[in-house]
């Protein structure tokens, strides 16, 4: 059941680059359990979000508030709610999963015993015991990405922001992935999915977020965005982005190369 209460409040916010709008009056209230779908074109206005939510951008007017703090007020204490886990991140791959894991808990206050039992099961679930203690230069993209999903939870946070966290993985790992993500909503975890994947996004969604240009333009479950039963989250992205030519363009570039 959703609290009365917003886990994270956001009133008209607004961030420009010179002249470039790239937010232009954000209103949201999102509440512990939810899984957010957020999802746009590419510079709508998504990361901008994101950064601005997990503290990167500091520049901005309006306001955002987590957990009831003010972000610009205090954004360590906010930090300190929040699991991200970006797109791409730079590992410092010299380490071993463990010797990382016991830096990102450091981060966060952990205590050497609490970071040392959470590490060896975390990488247990993600099928990464028998290279806890192996140098990350020699993994693979999707071990990486297992390692950066395991620093994103290790302190149990409040709030999760995953940006594109099933790239490079396998097929069986984005599995368990999606259900980590339902369970983690059932534990009263607040998580913030932004994707290009749209099947996903529409099955581990409870609301999704559209955004185009800056602003909002939709904001509801799966169900609630459909205007036909069998339309899906991909349609309707196209046809609320002005986009629903996608099948004529790629017939013109079949036609193109014929």
């Amino acid at each position: 059941m959703e609290s009365t209460l917003p886990l994270i409040r956001i009133i008209d916010l607004k961030k420009s680059y010179g002249t470039k709008e790239i937010l232009k009056g954000i209103y949201l209230d999102i509440f512990p359990g939810q899984v957010i779908g957020y999802i746009g074109p590419n510079g709508a206005g998504k990361s901008t979000t994101v950064k601005i939510l997990t503290g990167l951008i500091e520049d901005f007017t309006g306001h955002v508030e987590i957990n009831g703090i003010d972000i610009q007020k205090d954004p360590l204490s906010i930090k300190s709610l929040l699991g991200y886990v970006p797109e791409n991140a730079e590992l410092y791959e010299v380490l071993t999963p463990m010797e990382y894991l016991d830096f990102i808990g450091k981060l966060y206050g952990m205590d050497d015993l609490t970071i040392q039992e959470r590490s060896l099961k975390l990488l247990s679930a993600f099928g990464l015991a028998a290279n806890a203690t192996s140098r990350m230069d020699t993994f693979s993209k999707g071990m990486r990405q297992k390692v950066l999903l395991i620093s994103g939870i290790i302190h149990n946070p409040q709030i999760i922001i995953l940006d594109e966290p099933l790239s490079g993985l396998d097929a069986n790992a984005v599995i368990f992935v999606k259900e980590l993500i339902s369970l983690l909503a059932k534990e009263g975890k607040t998580i913030f999915y932004c994707s290009h994947m749209m099947d996903v996004v529409e099955k581990v969604s409870d609301r999704i977020l559209l955004i185009n240009q800056g602003s909002i333009i939709a904001d509801g479950t799966i169900d609630e965005l459909k205007s036909d039963p069998n339309e899906s989250l991909e349609h309707i992205f196209a046809k609320l982005t002005n986009t629903d030519n996608g099948a004529l363009d790629a017939s013109n570039i079949i036609r193109a190369i014929q």
